[in-house]
């Protein structure tokens, strides 16, 4: 089983290979890293690792917390053949078929933001209904929930109570159209990662429209 850190460290030389050697040293094997934030003098990165056989997750946690300075915001198995689908690679699967740019970017999303789902809506009424979504999405919008006024940027969005165990982030492509990402249980979305959001989501609308 494999798992992603997240991480909160100096943000000073040796911090990561000290980091690096932490995780070495309690049994796991890094296979690969990405910077996802930087603030006040502190990184955020995902550390995504496999353990060793019989090495516990909350061993490795130790170790990290164990450095001075270092926070591990959470842990979580993470299935994703050691491959992270970084922000380039979605561009790419974006352009290779700009027409459903959208819809390649919604595919990507669970593996770009480490979220457990994203969807493509349509404005109807007041409310929504659901175009595209990846396998673990809701197939419907929540009643009660209406269309979010004045979203001209990606932001993180109140939710209903259907969805009270989700963190969830929207960006507009048209003033008609939301792609929606869901995290269940969090954290919250970085305001780095809302910005990529953002970049990617504008991205897409311009290959649609240019196609």
């Amino acid at each position: 089983m494999s798992y992603l850190l997240r991480v909160e460290l100096p943000d000073v030389p040796g911090s990561l290979g000290r980091l690096a050697s932490a995780i070495g040293a309690s049994g796991a094997n890094i296979e690969a890293i990405e910077i996802v934030g930087k603030d006040d003098g502190v990184a955020i990165d995902d550390v995504f690792i496999t353990p060793d056989h019989g090495v516990m997750p909350d061993s490795i946690v130790s170790a990290c917390t164990a450095l001075d300075g270092v926070r591990v915001l959470w842990i979580s198995r993470y299935a994703a053949g050691g491959n992270l689908f970084l922000d380039l690679e979605a561009v790419e699967s974006m352009t290779q078929d700009p027409a459903t740019a959208v819809e390649k970017l919604v595919d990507a999303v669970p593996e770009v933001f480490r979220v457990d789902w994203g969807m493509h809506l349509t404005r109807e009424g007041d409310s929504g209904v659901i175009v595209h979504g990846t396998p673990s999405a809701p197939t419907v919008v929540p009643g009660g929930v209406v269309w979010p006024e004045n979203l001209e940027k990606a932001s993180n969005i109140d939710v209903p109570d259907a969805w009270s165990d989700l963190v969830v982030a929207a960006s507009p492509v048209t003033a008609d159209e939301l792609v929606v990402v869901g995290r269940r249980g969090g954290p919250e979305f970085l305001d780095s990662e809302i910005a990529r959001l953002a970049h990617l989501v504008a991205m897409a609308g311009s290959l649609r429209r240019n196609a």
